[in-house]
């Protein structure tokens, strides 16, 4: 999980030297608008090229889903379907916690670029994979890379854009989880349909091989690194312990009996392998699960539930296209299309209820309602039947994906607000490791199920029934496709088992989510702080973790806020706090002056997109109260207007400081929280990000005073 390591050092912790005023970049040092069209259109590439690398990763927990009945038929080996999803969670979720700290420590650019050829390697051994074995081995290549990527595109964002604008580009790579979350079932089923199975793989390549060459061309990230003492111990220890115990509900029942010397073996050693983590981690400098978090209360309460969200959320979204493509009898691509209503309520219920609780500061009510419908939800999926019409389905889709979505967003922000800010970071990465590995035994546990029901209910409804050649209920087992060479009868019989098989699944998730219900219940609602602000979707649909320090969460945090606030007449605001008489417009540009060092009024009213009356209005304001002194075209400060000007900087700082609540407040405040609100005052203040606005968009009003 990710460490706070306090300082301007580490490289995600600021912008680039290339933002910002006093280092030879701003119009104060002799650089037109050209130049920073330039600069600006060079990081629009690179930010490009990231969610490129965002989107590989991204599509491939998702494109597979709808191939995956397919992929057994031609591989064999249903039993182990599972395990073409769960190898890529399993290696993704313990490799993204080194994948940023390595980052931070020996550069993102050739990591970055590491993780993409890693990633493209196990894609092109995907699609030539000729047995299960080989598939699933090459997937764990696979989610090595694909946990790089998700960690380090995010990462260099921070490199390279200011803090400011963070929020915005933040919200672009939620978006791309948003769109493949709809995009990669129908994706993934037209390449079924229309190619093969493979190309659900191959079409990472040329995607991957452009992201490659934009940023080895465009991406230039500033060189400062910051020491980590990598858990490595601790990091191989919890995913052995996942692994043995994935393995043993994978394969209890299936390839081994339950109480085979291999099953027993396998769950033995996970436990055993508990007790050295432990160890390691109270040791560990930089503990890769701080196990101090567990003493907080709603963190642990928060992890079981995300756990189990997790568990049911990815188990379900493995074996409904299975439903879909063998009991239904849809193509590939329309399994992706009936998919869409559970999309579509996970989505709107995650954004909706993280909106709702930053708005009112209220939260607890989400975890209760949302673990209650998925739990109505499961109940409705195990009624599914090869006769449900399309429309029913839908609706019980969209209810499951509905229930998934109110708690989703809204644990990680619970956890958020529970900790100090020492702890932001991990505590984050914490709730959200927890729900992937959930997300890696709902897979296992949900095929196991499948598996040990299917094979028993195939034998009995074949039991005296003469086969046509070729076909035997262990090849019926293993080919899906084998069951449309059976008479209607025999057809009908065998897919009752299947629908039982895979509906059976759904109500075995039913006990765990209504643990998850009454814990639901023990969590206390706590006054939400001004700085916990929803997370975007890159981080609730997401199987990977998130993996950010403290000082990045409240740098996102603060930019999302400090944009929202932008829209709020932010300049009326400060202006009064400061206990002036000035414009909203001549406060602005009093603050862009001081950042900036000079200003002209035509170019910031042409760059800004403000109106040049109100533009205008401001000049004749601050040059009528001595505050600017004109030198031809510029604008720059006077002795009283650098007084005015310090004083709506120290107004902005403190509405930051007061979005902190007791972060800001603590007895011994972070030296880089300071640092931070600092940082984004400078950069906020006079930013074309926030302008003076009237009641319709066109600047303040002429007239306008604030006594």
């Amino acid at each position: 999980m990710a460490q706070d390591t306090p300082g301007p050092a580490a490289a995600a912790d600021g912008p680039a030297p290339s933002h910002g005023p006093g280092n030879g970049t701003g119009p104060g040092n002799g650089q037109g608008p050209g130049a920073e069209q330039g600069r600006s259109s060079a990081v629009g590439v690179a930010i490009g090229a990231l969610l490129l690398g965002m989107l590989l990763a991204a599509l491939d927990q998702t494109i597979v889903s709808t191939a995956l009945p397919t992929i057994v038929s031609d591989l064999g080996g249903l039993e182990h379907l599972s395990w073409v999803v769960t190898a890529y969670m399993l290696a993704s979720t313990a490799a993204t916690p080194l994948w940023g700290k390595l980052g931070d420590q020996y550069g993102r650019k050739k990591l970055f670029q590491t993780a993409i050829v890693i990633f493209l390697v196990g894609s092109a051994l995907c699609g030539l994979s000729r047995n299960m074995p080989e598939l699933i081995g090459f997937r764990a290549l696979q989610g090595l890379g694909g946990g790089g990527l998700m960690v380090l595109s995010m990462a260099i964002v921070g490199d390279i854009v200011p803090p400011r604008e963070r929020g915005r580009y933040q919200g672009l790579f939620g978006a791309v989880f948003g769109g493949t979350s709809v995009l990669g079932p129908l994706l993934g089923g037209l390449f079924v349909d229309h190619l093969s199975w493979r190309w659900v793989f191959y079409v990472n390549l040329p995607v991957g091989v452009v992201a490659l060459a934009v940023i080895a061309a465009v991406l230039h990230i500033p060189v400062r690194r910051t020491p980590h003492r990598i858990d490595y111990l601790g990091t191989a220890l919890i995913a052995a312990v996942a692994v043995c115990l994935v393995l043993m509900t994978s394969l209890g029942g299936t390839s081994y009996p339950w109480s085979s010397w291999q099953i027993i073996g396998l769950g033995v050693l996970g436990v055993l392998l508990v007790v050295p983590f432990l160890r390691v981690e109270r040791r560990a400098a930089e503990p890769v699960l701080p196990l101090g978090l567990f003493r907080i209360r709603t963190f642990a309460l928060c992890s079981v539930i995300g756990f189990v969200i997790g568990f049911a959320m990815f188990g379900s979204m493995t074996y409904l296209p299975t439903f879909l493509q063998v009991v239904q009898g849809v193509s590939p691509t329309l399994s992706g299309v009936h998919m869409l209503p559970m999309v579509a309520g996970m989505l709107i219920a995650s954004t909706g209820s993280g909106q709702i609780v930053s708005r009112t500061g209220h939260y607890r009510v989400f975890p209760i309602a949302g673990t209650a419908v998925t739990t109505i939800g499961l109940l409705l999926l195990h009624q599914l039947a090869p006769g449900t019409s399309t429309a029913v389905m839908s609706v019980y889709f969209f209810v499951f994906g509905l229930g998934l979505g109110l708690v989703m967003q809204v644990l990680v922000l619970i956890v958020q607000n529970s900790v100090g800010y020492e702890n932001l970071g991990v505590a984050t990465s914490g709730a959200t490791f927890f729900r992937s590995i959930g997300a890696s035994f709902g897979v296992s546990v949900f095929g196991t199920i499948f598996t040990n029901k299917l094979g028993p209910r195939i034998t009995d409804a074949l039991a005296g029934v003469t086969l046509p050649p070729g076909v035997t209920p262990s090849a019926l087992q293993a080919d899906p496709r084998a069951v449309g060479r059976l008479p209607a009868a025999q057809r009908s019989a065998v897919l009752d088992a299947y629908s039982t098989s895979i509906t059976d699944v759904f109500l075995y998730a039913v006990p765990p989510t209504l643990l998850a219900f009454a814990l639901a219940w023990l969590l206390k609602e706590e006054p939400l702080r001004g700085s916990v602000t929803a997370p975007d979707a890159s981080e609730v649909v997401s199987s990977n973790p998130v993996e950010r320090s403290s000082r990045d969460e409240a740098a996102r945090a603060l930019s999302l806020l400090g944009s929202r606030e932008g829209r709020r007449r932010v300049y009326e605001k400060i202006t009064l706090r400061a206990g002036l008489d000035l414009h909203p417009a001549a406060g602005w540009m009093l603050l862009r002056i001081k950042r900036d060092g000079h200003a002209e009024p035509a170019l910031l009213a042409e760059r800004a997109d403000i109106p040049v009356r109100v533009i205008t209005d401001a000049v004749v304001q601050l040059e009528t109260r001595g505050l600017v002194d004109r030198e031809g075209v510029r604008l720059t400060l006077t002795a009283p207007g650098r007084e005015q000007a310090d004083r709506l900087f120290r107004a902005r700082e403190e509405m930051l400081a007061e979005l902190l609540g007791d972060w800001w407040t603590a007895r011994e405040r972070p030296h880089d929280l300071e640092q931070l609100v600092r940082e984004l005052s400078t950069e906020l203040c006079g930013s074309d990000a926030e302008q003076p606005r009237d009641d319709h968009g066109q600047g303040p009003r002429p007239n306008h005073r604030l006594h």
